[in-house]
């Protein structure tokens, strides 16, 4: 095992400089995926929900796919069941620091809480198979996965009719003193064409796969050298790093107003992160990924879970009141994310 043979130092080292590559990287992400949401006409939500959600989720992508050709179903369920609940709590993170109000109040539609609702209703679909045992339907794929992978399309197919045809209207919205922060006003980037913008997309992109390949390599020897355990490993410090795309690039799109991209974003990096177990369970060669699922995975789920639910409900309820600088609902979901890493490390 040379990453184990590895000095813990050099391996949080390497650690270190794949995380803050994967940070710059969705970084230039963001910037560019808004130029071209702009230049191609489409809706900010649409556009954070597929470009820029699976741009931003190619870390996941090769830190899971990793650890699953490796057959270490702990680290792949640890972080993207762990996954769920740190990238939403970025959005509490984002209206405390980014958001001049509350930032459930900003979205002009209700796209926002039908993905929150999907997402809910995909994680109790995964909770029960966790808790019950997936099944093998052949190949040693689960029908678990096999279902969530069915029904993530029909989701995507849902929003999209619903984000073109849905004739919900708010009538509180939050009052706009300033126009919307364009940091790309005086850059260069906007002169750019759009192919040449989707070649530096897609080099960032390939930038953060190679870096991902080598988070998981490296958290799985600081896993063992400390021994802290793979489903801890993965649903704290790996899922922190994988994250970092969607922190970035939702503070970025938080920066230029586009609120609406922010929290699409988000939620639909979510969503893609429960589709990316069909493809993880076909490389996973010892059974059903799912029958792996531990304590420690089911409370990532239920946190999630949660989590989701409660922006469900600021997203609906639209109330004003803040708490330290950021909306109730992103306060109680720091509060949850909190306290979920203290019952993570005891549970284990």
């Amino acid at each position: 095992m040379l990453w184990s043979n590895t000095p813990l130092p050099a391996n949080l080292m390497l650690f270190a400089i794949c995380a803050v590559s994967v940070w710059l990287a969705g970084s230039a992400l963001a910037r560019y995926a808004d130029i071209i949401a702009d230049r191609r006409n489409q809706g900010k939500a649409l556009m954070g929900l597929v470009f820029l959600a699976t741009a931003t989720e190619l870390t996941e992508i090769a830190t899971i796919f990793t650890a699953a050709i490796k057959n270490n179903a702990a680290l792949v369920l640890g972080n993207m069941f762990g996954g769920v609940t740190m990238q939403t709590a970025i959005l509490a993170v984002i209206d405390l620091f980014v958001v001049r109000g509350v930032l459930t109040q900003y979205p002009r539609k209700p796209t926002h809480a039908l993905e929150a609702a999907l997402l809910i209703i995909l994680l109790s679909i995964l909770l029960g198979f966790c808790i019950s045992g997936d099944i093998s339907i052949g190949f040693n794929i689960g029908l678990g996965t096999s279902i969530l992978a069915i029904a993530y399309m029909l989701c995507v197919k849902l929003l999209r009719s619903y984000d073109e045809e849905g004739d919900w209207v708010p009538v509180d919205l939050p009052d706009e003193t300033e126009p919307a922060k364009q940091i790309f006003a005086d850059s260069s980037i906007t002169v750019l064409s759009t192919n040449v913008l989707i070649l530096r997309s897609v080099v960032a992109a390939i930038v953060i796969l190679v870096c991902g390949v080598f988070l998981v390599h490296s958290a799985e020897a600081i896993a063992l050298q400390t021994g802290l355990g793979s489903s801890f490993i993965g649903a704290t410090i790996l899922a922190a790093s994988t994250s970092l795309p969607e922190l970035s690039t939702t503070i970025a799109a938080a920066r230029l107003g586009a609120y609406t991209m922010a929290i699409s974003n988000i939620f639909g990096s979510n969503l893609i992160m429960l589709v990316l177990l069909f493809p993880a369970d076909i490389l996973y060669r010892e059974g059903p990924i799912l029958a792996a699922a531990g304590r420690t995975e089911m409370l990532n789920i239920i946190f999630g879970i949660l989590v989701t639910a409660i922006y469900v409900v600021g997203l609906l309820a639209r109330r004003k009141p803040r708490v330290l600088g950021m909306g109730v609902d992103s306060a109680c979901v720091l509060t949850v994310y909190v306290g979920s890493l203290f019952a993570l490390y005891f549970v284990r």
